[in-house]
């Protein structure tokens, strides 16, 4: 019985090594075209993907300069206007512009999405809070606010996605 046993043994071992020997090499040949045709994937969707995300930070900085207070008023003001009326219209310009810009949130990151989100609440919040009894006086208010230690949240917004924007370069 032992020298069947031995026998056996004779031929099972070193099937046994060639086959664990073949699987490891198989398994790893496998796992370096796995990563090769991930590589490939990557870079066709970085492709695809970088000018899109370009054309985001493009637009996002358009929306800054958009809903700045300078744009804003000259786009907006006139002479019939009255405070009232101008500050309702900068309000709308700024909630329309951000619904027009909702989907660049695709392409840009979470924190920078926030912070194009806290510029427009900022600038709305500034807009409601401001106050005047003519148009001039309404314009100097926000102004004053925006200038007093650096307050201006869509310059905040611009650098932030000039910051990004670097990044994919």
């Amino acid at each position: 019985m032992s020298e069947s046993l031995i026998e056996v043994m004779k031929y099972s071992v070193p099937a046994l090594i060639v086959f664990v020997t073949v699987f490891y090499l198989f398994r790893n040949f496998l796992n370096q075209q796995y990563q090769l045709e991930a590589l490939k994937f990557s870079q066709k969707n970085s492709k695809d993907i970088i000018p899109l995300k370009l054309q985001a930070y493009e637009r996002l900085m358009l929306f800054c300069e958009r809903i700045s207070m300078e744009n804003l008023t000259y786009r907006l003001i006139n002479n019939d206007m009255g405070v009232k009326e101008l500050r309702n219209a900068m309000l709308i310009a700024i909630q329309q512009e951000y619904e027009h810009n909702l989907t660049q949130q695709l392409y840009v990151s979470e924190n920078l999405w926030k912070i194009i989100k806290m510029a427009k609440d900022q600038m709305q919040d500034l807009i409601s809070k401001s106050d005047g009894s003519n148009n001039g006086e309404f314009l100097n208010n926000m102004g004053k606010f925006l200038t007093e230690g650096n307050n201006d949240p869509v310059v905040l917004a611009r650098s932030a996605v000039r910051n990004e924007a670097e990044l994919l370069f």
